[in-house]
């Protein structure tokens, strides 16, 4: 895997811009379309479910950014919301997180290439308005995709992902590990490597801010595609690309050190 896959090079348009309308409810009993590499989240009784991919006749198309489903567990009906405001161009292998009624979504990849952009959506109101996240403080994390994050006191924590970094950062890195060497830019930057990562980032929403803790003990080896939970004051990943095998290893979120399990 070296750039984009076929499908990412087949993206012709983002959906972007802002969308007047209020959002719009409308109740039906057949399930969503089917989809993978989709963003979904529980909150009370709803299960809501986020961008994605479908493959039609072969080929895969990505699903529209200015929509989210919502699925009542109680009733057992299917939702449509329509989404205003600043929408995300049309993303794939994102990260979405949900803080306290928003939904964020960092990285991933756009009809230019992979991202280190980040969208927020408040989901407790009647309309939903994406809002493009800017002016933030510190260094935000290099251009990435199937990365995790775990959620522990208001801040969102990313780990690992595959993406590219420039000369001087891969020189400058201890967790990178090369894939192959490729040759793209984003916007004026000039990246030269691509591979996955075991970076541990913080973003603290209320301020804004991008922060990479110090970690202490022997962490995970870079990787990708891998699974993630939260479960009270450490963060554990399980499994991922360039893995020989499924193992689990936990970071304590207080202490900030990783114990393999």
């Amino acid at each position: 895997m070296s750039m984009l896959s076929a499908a990412e090079q087949q993206l012709s348009a983002s959906v972007m811009g802002s969308i007047e309308e209020p959002a719009v409810v409308t109740a039906q009993r057949s399930p969503v379309p089917p989809r993978s590499d989709h963003i979904s989240f529980l909150e009370g009784h709803n299960l809501y479910v986020w961008g994605g991919c479908q493959c039609v006749d072969g080929q895969e198309t990505f699903l529209p950014s200015d929509e989210i489903w919502l699925y009542d567990m109680e009733s057992g009906v299917w939702s449509l919301r329509h989404m205003g405001g600043e929408v995300p161009p049309v993303l794939s292998q994102a990260c979405g997180a949900y803080l306290q009624g928003m939904l964020y979504i960092f990285g991933g990849c756009d009809i230019n290439g992979h991202t280190n952009t980040m969208y927020c959506v408040d989901l407790s109101g009647v309309e939903y308005s994406w809002r493009k996240v800017t002016d933030t403080v510190g260094g935000t994390p290099s251009p990435r995709v199937r990365h995790s994050c775990w959620v522990y006191k208001n801040r969102l924590i990313y780990f690992g992902g595959y993406g590219c970094k420039t000369v001087r950062e891969v020189n400058n890195s201890k967790s990178f590990m090369v894939d192959e060497t490729s040759w793209t830019t984003i916007g004026s930057d000039f990246f030269q490597f691509w591979g996955w990562n075991n970076e541990v980032h913080m973003f603290e929403p209320v301020s804004a801010t991008w922060t990479e803790p110090q970690t202490q003990g022997q962490p995970p080896e870079p990787r990708s595609s891998h699974a993630s939970t939260t479960l009270g004051h450490k963060g554990y990943i399980c499994g991922g690309l360039e893995m020989q095998m499924i193992d689990i290893h936990c970071l304590d979120l207080v202490t900030w050190t990783w114990t393999q399990m």
